[in-house]
């Protein structure tokens, strides 16, 4: 396997990984929070959400180590981990409130 084509390798399990830390947070804190009506729905809203940050971030992932990681391998891990953390951070910054409830 040459080095471009291990982007189509991680990004699927990276894009999941941080699907899935984006979709622990943002129930974290919706739990703290007291956000819904109850656990079924909005465990519903968090599959559908963790989908959309999964698919995202597996784009992210792919492209980023497909691409770069033909020259840097380390600069592209560390890319898609800073990549990461920023999509998974306005994931729940966006979402941790719906209609504007202040916790």
């Amino acid at each position: 396997m040459t080095r471009g084509q291990w982007g189509c390798a991680v990004g699927p399990v990276a894009g999941l990984a941080t699907g899935v830390l984006g979709s622990v947070l943002l129930a974290a804190a919706w739990r703290a929070c007291d956000v819904g009506v109850n656990g079924a729905a909005n465990g519903l809203a968090l599959i559908f959400y963790g989908a959309l940050l999964a698919i995202v971030s597996a784009v992210w992932w792919g492209a980023l180590i497909g691409y770069v990681g033909r020259w840097n391998l380390t600069v592209a891990l560390l890319g898609g981990a800073a990549g990461a953390t920023v999509m998974v951070w306005l994931f729940v910054a966006l979402l941790h409130a719906p209609n504007g409830y202040r916790c």
